[in-house]
């Protein structure tokens, strides 16, 4: 139960983001309370996956598939551009992702 709460946990996280960028500086309302409601259901559920999953480990999937995810939305979505460098980062956060689960003695 507790990768299914990381799992939403990561969800709310990339959902609280990008609805951050909708929210225009907090200037729209709707968009600025679904992003703090998703941050804060983000932490609720992160919170009960560290009951099991050790807590490195949890937070470098959450931070990291968070990371990738918003990346990849802001392309499609936003339409911003990355040069060749950011796609090297991408693909070190991956690797740092795949080496931390390799390590941790829970896997995912």
């Amino acid at each position: 139960m507790a990768w299914i709460f990381l799992g939403i946990a990561i969800a709310c996280e990339v959902l609280a983001t990008t609805a951050l960028k909708l929210s225009n500086g907090f200037s729209h309302a709707w968009w600025t309370a679904a992003s703090l409601g998703g941050y804060a259901l983000a932490f609720v559920m992160l919170s009960f996956s560290v009951k099991t999953i050790p807590l490195g480990l949890a937070y470098a999937l959450w931070a990291g598939i968070g990371t990738v995810t918003v990346f990849l939305i802001s392309l499609i979505a936003f339409k911003s551009g990355a040069e060749p460098i950011a796609w090297v980062g991408v693909v070190l956060v991956t690797i740092g992702i795949v080496f931390l689960n390799l390590g941790s003695t829970t896997h995912a």
